[in-house]
This record gives C-alpha cells, sequence and structure tokens, in this order.
C-alpha cells in the first residue's frame, strides 16, 4: 500500500483489519498434530437430534424406495479409529430400511483359507445387487489401517494394496456402483472417554477387546496411516469424507444428511392402504387354548 493511500485511510479513520478467530461455538483440538478435530462445545440435546434424525428416517426410506425403483447398487463404507462412532451411525440409517435390500456387513478375521484368497475377494462376494444398499462396518481398508499398524500383514502386502485399491474402486464406480466412502475422525480425549465408558458399563465390555485396547497406545501410528492412506485412495471416482464425530448425535445427522444429498432421488411414497372390513368365516373352529404352551407372564 503506498503512503498516499495510507494517509488517506487515516484521514477516514479506517481501522485495520483484525486476523479472524474461533467462534465459541466451535474449539480446535490441537493435542496432537497429526489428525486436528474440531469438536462442538456444547453436544446436541437428545430433544433437538430425536426431531431431525425422524425427519431424516423419513427421507431415508424415500432414498432406498428410489434405489429398489432406480436399481441402483450402492456401497457405503465406514472407517475410522476404534469408538468413532462408526456402528452407531450404521445402525440408525439401517433401523427404519427394508433389511432385504439394506444390508450390513461386518467381516470378522479372515479364516485360513481366505487368507489365501485374493484380498478384495471375500468382500466382493458382499457387493449389492441391483436395488440394494450395503453398508461395510469396516472394509478392504482394514489392509491400510489395523493390518499394517498391527503388523499383520508383510510390507509388499501393504504397498500393494496402496497400488491396487484405487484401480479396484475405480473399477467397483465404472460397473455402476455408487461408492461412499465416510472416515470418522474423533479426537484422543473424546476417545479415551468413549473407553472408559465401555469398562463401566457392562452391556458394552464386549465392545473393548485386546485389539482396541492396544491401538490405544498407538495413536499416532494409527494417524500416519490413516494419511498415507488419504494420499493414495482420496480418488475422484471415490473421495473421503470426513465426519467429525466428537459429539455422536451431530455427527449421525450430518452424515445421512450428507449421504442424502449424493444421491438425487424422488418420493416413491405409496398412497396409504385402506383397510376394508375384515371378513369373518364362522366355520373356524379354535383349537382349546390348553394345548399351546406360553411363555410367562414376569412382567
Amino acid at each position: 500500500m503506498t503512503k498516499d493511500k495510507k494517509d488517506k485511510k487515516k484521514e477516514r479513520g479506517d481501522k485495520p483489519k483484525k486476523a479472524k478467530t474461533a467462534t465459541n461455538k466451535h474449539q480446535l483440538d490441537l493435542s496432537n498434530h497429526y489428525e486436528t478435530v474440531e469438536a462442538h462445545v456444547n453436544r446436541m440435546d437428545k430433544k433437538t437430534y430425536e426431531h431431525e434424525i425422524e425427519k431424516l428416517h423419513v427421507e431415508l426410506v424415500k432414498l432406498l424406495e428410489w434405489i429398489k425403483h432406480q436399481k441402483l447398487k450402492v456401497v457405503l463404507l465406514f472407517e475410522g479409529r476404534d469408538a468413532a462412532g462408526k456402528g452407531g451411525v450404521i445402525k440408525t440409517i439401517a433401523e427404519r430400511l427394508n433389511p432385504r435390500f439394506c444390508r450390513i456387513v461386518a467381516l470378522g478375521v479372515p479364516t485360513e483359507k481366505e487368507k489365501t484368497q485374493w484380498y478384495f475377494q471375500r468382500y466382493v462376494a458382499h457387493l449389492p445387487a441391483a436395488g440394494e444398499m450395503v453398508l461395510f462396518d469396516r472394509s478392504w481398508y482394514n489392509r491400510a489401517g489395523v493390518e499394517k499398524v498391527m503388523g499383520f500383514c508383510t510390507e509388499e502386502e501393504y504397498t500393494e494394496f496402496l497400488r491396487s485399491c484405487p484401480e479396484f474402486e475405480r473399477m467397483l464406480v465404472r460397473s455402476g456402483i455408487i461408492l461412499i466412502k465416510y472416515w470418522f475422525s474423533v479426537s484422543d480425549k473424546e476417545q479415551e472417554r468413549r473407553f472408559q465408558e465401555r469398562i463401566d458399563d457392562p452391556t458394552k465390555r464386549w465392545k473393548l477387546s485386546p485389539m482396541d485396547i492396544e491401538s490405544r497406545n498407538r495413536w499416532v501410528e494409527y494417524s500416519k496411516a490413516k494419511d498415507v492412506m488419504f494420499v493414495h485412495t482420496d480418488i475422484k471416482q471415490a473421495p473421503w469424507w470426513v465426519v467429525r464425530a466428537d459429539d455422536k448425535r451431530r455427527a449421525r445427522l450430518n452424515c445421512i444428511h450428507h449421504l442424502l444429498s449424493l444421491i438425487p432421488y424422488k418420493d416413491l411414497t405409496p398412497p396409504p392402504a385402506k383397510l376394508e372390513p375384515r371378513r369373518i368365516d364362522e366355520s373356524y373352529v379354535r383349537p382349546p387354548i390348553t394345548d399351546q404352551n406360553f411363555v410367562p407372564e414376569v412382567y
């Protein structure tokens, strides 16, 4: 800026611009520079969440009807750290949908036979047919995450995965599959809180495996593996979408809202059916009620 312009600004009384600062709504967690997570200070209240999720459930039903009508093939991948909230959003998406057309796939440890197969082979068997949507609770990206960090694969297998995965996904997209990938990002402090919650709740202790506890000690290693994975597999045909997941309710709403925005659909909801008076057949004689076994009414 020239001296004349500076003098004019002084004459007008213009104040120098201040650098933008973070608002009170969000707060940056800088505890780990490998994976910075934008966390909400105030978590969404239950009433607001239930009001919003009810509306999104209706839209999900419409989306699945459109997928069936158009014979689309949709694959959703949910990845992220342990306790990031992947299972919760998968359950929320599927709970109101027809299970014959919306399937959840959560594969366990590969068998000895599967270990000798082409790496993607056991996942291919679960891909959708026309009119189906499949939700993968973890996927072939196990190789780029837990297998790499925990040493369950060789360096050659890991390198080959990073090379072949983008080509595999491009092939899926070319075949007509709609592939959507979500990464749930959670801060180390929030993950620690959720781990402790699982320990304190007997109904959730099964969620905390020895592998989860060991991964807790390898936070940086997982961050580095995720960064490398993104570099190789964040492709134009199937980009990664990051969900800030420190607030589970907001994460679910944001993820579902985003999913609905990616697949254009129309409302094909059938009109309400009219129930006519039921025809009564008086010739039917019921067997004695004492011939049946009833569950004891404890409650």
